[in-house]
């Protein structure tokens, strides 16, 4: 199918921005606000109808999803929906607003939810610093399907996690399933929003991270036999 060009002004901004990203930049390739202004001159927020075509299901990634971007760098990863062809344009999905933003991180407490690092702080094996940002995360429902819903999270997992799942039907039943202490232990630390770790939890940390040598003097002073 030969598709229309994206240089013909009958079409909308976003979607010449669409056929300009599959025939001009190419699936996986980089590019700039400054290309960007280049291919629409004289064209009000021609990158802000790029960046609408994430709500159409296109995998556009800055700096906060690609680490190996500039910070003015763009990655067009995987095309959406074909939002030139009649009747494609529609809204998938609403942008998030910053009425939005400013609630979903002060509701996760402004930390990530994945890893639990705020803004700012230095990720333990650099010196590269955290930023949080709004991500969209698929929840299985308990009575079947999927909903989305606003998470907070830092650039390194919205990389790691992109297409993460959780699923709510699990986690229920696994409350259901508790007996009464465990219960209990879990309702402390969904109430403070922080889990305590005890004493053989933070040995058990320490012992992973140990050399096999060192792992085996542990094992000895258990009295467990060589692996």
């Amino acid at each position: 199918m030969v598709l229309p060009s994206w240089t013909d002004t009958k079409y909308g901004t976003m979607k010449r921005a669409a056929l300009w990203l599959v025939t001009v930049v190419g699936e996986g390739s980089v590019f700039t606000k400054e290309d960007v202004k280049a291919a629409f001159p004289g064209v009000v927020q021609a990158d802000r109808r790029v960046r609408d075509l994430r709500d159409h299901g296109w995998q556009i990634d800055t700096h906060r999803e690609d680490l190996t971007l500039g910070q003015h760098e763009q990655r067009f990863v995987k095309q959406g929906v074909p939002v030139w062809e009649p009747g494609k344009a529609t809204k998938s999905g609403s942008s998030i607003t910053q009425t939005q933003r400013r609630d979903v991180l002060a509701r996760d407490g402004h930390l990530c939810r994945s890893c639990g690092i705020g803004p700012g702080e230095i990720y333990a094996d650099s010196y590269e610093s955290a930023q949080l940002d709004i991500a969209r995360r698929v929840v299985k429902q308990p009575a079947g399907g999927e909903a989305i819903e606003l998470v907070a999270e830092c650039n390194r997992c919205r990389v790691g996690g992109r297409g993460q799942s959780a699923d709510l039907a699990t986690v229920l039943n696994g409350v259901a399933g508790l007996g009464v202490i465990e219960r209990n232990l879990l309702t402390g630390w969904v109430s403070e929003d922080k889990r305590g770790f005890g004493a053989v939890e933070l040995l058990w940390a320490a012992f992973r991270t140990l050399p096999a040598d060192s792992r085996a003097k542990v094992r000895e002073a258990l009295g467990l036999p060589p692996v």
